[in-house]
């Protein structure tokens, strides 16, 4: 693997396994102003199905940022969305790479922060920045930090998520929130569940009924009504990434009954509904699928396109997660 940073050199982080038997690379991008001696790192992935292992992570934050207070509705923000944690007041943070046994966030977009604080005088536990599969992380991985946000107290789950539009009446800058999805990778025994399973966490096969809880998509209609916005509803089909669909794919994906993609989420809600935690996800449609081969995309890189929609829907999307949040009780 290979890549730039902003000064032109490279990250490479080692992710181990606490039994050692499995290694891998990732690269991250570095920021100007890394140290060198920062060049490499080696951290240790929790096994995600170790309740003991979670326990420790969720017990050193608890320390760490010196909660006292239990945080029952978390918030992951998505690509270019992340400027909703900047406003939570009395913050306390922690880099994700400091916290032993947590995953930590290579791409650009994710700024690979937890935060904890106050947003509508509700304590609430914001992952600014997601994990993804395709930075070399299993499924599994990716969703420890669900699990942490079920052992610190976490009941509600709100989701912030960038996605191309494959249904052909989504334009650039809709709000969908996720009725249903289409979870790609779990056909091929990718599920964030898979393994042996503790029902500390949950049962061995857990229903994915209802899994976008209907009361909170409920609310979130009425929040945006009475701000005079008009929000969509549809299903989300999870692909692997990193490459963006194919103009077939495209086709395939919206032939499936899928009204948007992308490459997160899915993995998190399961893993969320399997330990009890209700879920909300909105997602920003920051890009329309090409599905004529012959189209020829206006721009070099959709990442690019995906953060500059991020930055200009910012404003709306913060103002209706703090208007849910202000409405749960």
């Amino acid at each position: 693997m290979s890549a730039s940073a902003a000064n032109g050199e490279d990250v490479h982080v080692k992710i181990v396994h606490p039994e050692g038997a499995k290694t891998r690379t990732l690269l991250r991008l570095a920021s100007v102003e890394s140290p060198e001696h920062e060049r490499e790192k080696s951290i240790v992935i929790a096994d995600p199905n170790n309740y003991d292992q979670i326990k420790a992570i969720a017990d050193f934050i608890v320390n760490a940022l010196q909660l006292s207070d239990t945080p029952t509705i978390g918030i992951i923000c998505g690509t270019g969305l992340g400027s909703l944690a900047y406003e939570i007041t009395e913050a306390r943070g922690i880099k994700y790479s400091e916290i032993p046994g947590f995953p930590v966030s290579t791409v650009s977009g994710h700024k690979g922060k937890l935060i904890f604080g106050k947003l509508e005088n509700k304590n609430v536990f914001c992952l600014q920045g997601r994990i993804h599969a395709y930075e070399g992380y299993s499924p599994a991985e990716c969703s420890v930090p669900i699990r942490v946000m079920k052992l610190l107290g976490v009941e509600a789950l709100i989701m912030t998520s960038a996605v191309g539009g494959t249904n052909e009446n989504y334009k650039q800058g809709d709000v969908m929130l996720v009725k249903d999805h289409i979870f790609y990778p779990g056909f091929g025994l990718r599920s964030p569940l898979r393994g042996r399973n503790d029902p500390r966490f949950g049962p061995r096969f857990p229903s994915m009924n209802n899994a976008y809880d209907k009361d909170l998509r409920e609310l979130a209609h009425l929040v945006a009504k009475q701000k005079g916005w008009s929000l969509r509803e549809g299903v989300y089909a999870m692909v692997g990434g990193p490459q963006f669909e194919t103009p077939a794919e495209c086709r395939l994906l919206r032939a499936a009954g899928a009204d948007a993609v992308g490459m997160s989420v899915c993995h998190e809600t399961i893993v969320a509904r399997h330990c009890g935690i209700k879920v909300l996800c909105m997602t920003l449609v920051t890009n329309i699928a090409i599905v004529d081969g012959d189209i020829i995309p206006k721009v070099d890189s959709f990442h690019e396109e995906v953060l500059e929609e991020g930055r200009k829907a910012t404003e709306c999307v913060s103002s209706l997660v703090k208007g849910i949040i202000n409405a749960l009780h």
